[in-house]
């Protein structure tokens, strides 16, 4: 089954041209690395699928659904990249709840559901904290469980394991790869990349120059060079 539908993609800020003609097709549970320089449209990318930004021209989909530009889709989920835009109440439970509550659930139903969040992250002892005083890593779990409360079916990720030290990022990474939603992950961490996803997409400026297996995708030295990417250190040549 189909995800994700994106055809004929057109974007543009003023004069730039962010995307031209982009389509992209993602399967239902997998797991998919978007990667490429600053600039290459990753992005913005994930905010129209979210229905955040109003493309020139093109369709986008999610499960055989299309999107219009400025209407929420529980379907999907979005984790910003810095954790401080994404959390904004007094404590930890009620960033998390927050969602819930905006959904109409009853209360039953938001407590059924924080707790499973507050356990699928491994932050139960965080819920009364206050969430600016937590660690980078701590937010970024405390962010990705404010989306899973509203039961998404599609999660994008953009830069996750920024700013976050070796434990933090060991546990995110542990916790993507055991994930049940589709996922899409921008990143420069391109080691992250090989560890969760089963596929990988290569944009330059605002174009899809390569997609396929991680390994052999970022094994490529001249698509990586061609693209100003490195080859991961665990694939390069000893």
């Amino acid at each position: 089954m189909t995800a994700i539908f994106i055809h004929n993609l057109c974007f543009q800020y003023n004069n730039y041209k962010v995307f031209d003609n982009v389509s992209l097709t993602v399967s239902t549970n997998s797991k998919v690395g978007l990667i490429g320089a600053n600039g290459a449209g990753k992005t913005t990318l994930f905010l129209s699928i979210c229905g955040v930004l109003n493309p020139n021209k093109g369709e986008i989909k999610l499960f055989n659904k299309t999107i219009f530009p400025n209407n929420f889709y529980p379907e999907i989920g979005l984790v910003f990249q810095n954790p401080d835009d994404q959390l904004f109440c007094p404590t930890v439970k009620d960033d998390i709840i927050f969602g819930a509550e905006n959904l109409g659930l009853s209360s039953e139903e938001i407590d059924k559901k924080l707790m499973e969040v507050l356990r699928s992250t491994g932050i139960e002892h965080l819920q009364n904290r206050i969430p600016h005083e937590l660690s980078g890593g701590e937010k970024c779990m405390v962010a990705i469980a404010s989306v899973l409360i509203m039961n998404p079916q599609i999660i994008l990720y953009d830069e996750p394991s920024a700013n976050l030290d070796l434990k933090a990022r060991r546990r995110l990474i542990n916790f993507l790869q055991s994930s049940c939603q589709t996922i899409l992950i921008s990143s420069h961490d391109l080691e992250l990349i090989l560890e969760v996803c089963d596929r990988v997409i290569v944009m330059n400026k605002g174009k899809i120059v390569g997609d396929g297996n991680p390994r052999e995708i970022m094994s490529d030295g001249d698509l990586m060079t061609e693209n100003n990417l490195e080859i991961p250190p665990s694939l390069k040549k000893k």
